[in-house]
């Protein structure tokens, strides 16, 4: 069998990007068992309502849900049990330091298979108030208006 290439992604927490102020992200590699190895190549998994916790300078995923594999046998996993993840003493002890700072809390953005291995990208985040949510959707509608300008008037030209 030949061996997988690039990135392939299984789930996205865009939540997550519209309620915390993203300050700092890290990839890492997750613990998994067979058949939840087998359940994310289906491109079965979500995000929302995952956190990261470290407890005695380990890193856990918490409430990310891979639903059990279907072909299954009493080795199958649960669906929302705590993952550990892979990543250097340095990094847990830079995430330990700065998430103990008032607001900040580690969030899953991704999860994706990179090479064959299975990873998932965190990050270091600041929750955002309400205002700064209605912001940013305004900013983003904006923006989406001046492009359609833009291209309206190409057309024009074009014509």
């Amino acid at each position: 069998m030949a061996k997988e290439k690039g990135r392939k992604l299984i789930a996205q927490n865009k939540k997550a990007r519209h309620d915390y102020h993203i300050l700092d992200t890290y990839e890492a590699g997750l613990v998994l068992t067979g058949t939840e190895v087998k359940s994310l190549r289906q491109g079965r998994a979500s995000l929302v309502d995952g956190f990261v916790q470290l407890d005695d300078h380990e890193a856990w995923l918490h409430n990310v849900h891979v639903p059990e594999y279907s072909q299954g046998t009493w080795t199958n996993h649960s669906a929302r049990r705590k993952r550990k993840l892979l990543l250097h003493r340095e990094e847990i002890e830079k995430l330990e330091s700065k998430s103990q700072e008032t607001g900040h809390t580690i969030v899953p953005l991704a999860l994706y298979f990179k090479d064959g291995r299975a990873k998932i990208e965190i990050a270091l985040a600041k929750g955002k108030k309400e205002y700064d949510k209605r912001q940013t959707l305004r900013e983003k509608q904006d923006r989406r208006e001046a492009e359609r300008a833009i291209s309206a008037v190409r057309r024009k030209q074009r014509a």
